[in-house]
């Protein structure tokens, strides 16, 4: 059975009471709101464990409300989307969403969704007192931290997972769909290009602490590896 407190937050309400009836049949508690100001204060208020995020929304949208959360918190985020909304997707990634789903989708499969998104959150990766340390990184597996220059970096519960995975395996290289079954344990339709997003993102806040170093590698054609080296 599902634990955790998730707010829905969608302007159609036939989604929300869908989506509502299932992570209650689960066992979750669910928090509903119709905009994104509503959202806001419900987020505030009631702190959830996820947030299950309509993009299109009259008033504040939801990429309008995401940027307002990740000022000052990484609480799990999903997207709901509309299969033409490409563009939204990719800002939604880039602002720090840790999935995303096309409408019209499967309860079930946004209920998988959550349970992998909230399992990355509250695990991380395996239990470990050492850190996993290259130059000026250092990643804290067992207190889900990671900090450049001794420096504290925000990443969603997705970029945690995937970073760690690298990391601990410097040289190996991932393809995208192994590093989605890494971190996700499912590969679900479409969600091999929110990949390259998420190393993007991980790239730019590491970047923005240690601008002379470089840790993930692409090799076009396949995926990505972590890479031990000198300082440039």
């Amino acid at each position: 059975m599902g634990e955790g407190k998730i707010l829905i937050v969608d302007d159609e309400k036939k989604i929300v009471r869908l989506v509502k009836a299932y992570l209650d049949r689960e066992g979750y508690t669910t928090l509903e709101a119709y905009d994104g100001i509503t959202a806001l204060d419900l987020w505030r208020r009631e702190v959830p464990d996820l947030i299950v995020l309509d993009v299109l929304m009259p008033g504040m949208d939801g990429l309008e409300f995401m940027r307002e959360v990740r000022q000052s918190s990484m609480v799990p985020i999903i997207m709901l989307t509309a299969r033409s909304e490409e563009a939204d997707k990719l800002v939604g990634l880039g602002l720090g969403a840790d999935d995303y789903v096309t409408k019209p989708f499967s309860p079930r499969e946004l209920v998988a969704r959550i349970r992998a998104v909230l399992r990355r959150h509250r695990l991380g990766a395996p239990d470990t007192a050492s850190p996993v340390r290259e130059g000026p990184l250092a990643i804290y597996a067992d207190r889900h931290e990671i900090k450049v220059n001794e420096e504290e970096v925000a990443l969603t519960a997705t970029e945690f997972a995937m970073l760690t995975a690298m990391a601990s395996n410097p040289g190996r290289v991932y393809t995208r769909g192994q590093l989605i079954q890494l971190v996700q344990g499912d590969i679900f339709e479409g969600y091999e290009r929110t990949v390259d997003s998420h190393i993007k993102n991980i790239r730019r806040k590491l970047g923005e602490k240690a601008r002379d170093w470089s840790f993930i590698e692409t090799i076009y054609g396949i995926g990505y590896r972590f890479v031990a080296q000198e300082k440039a």
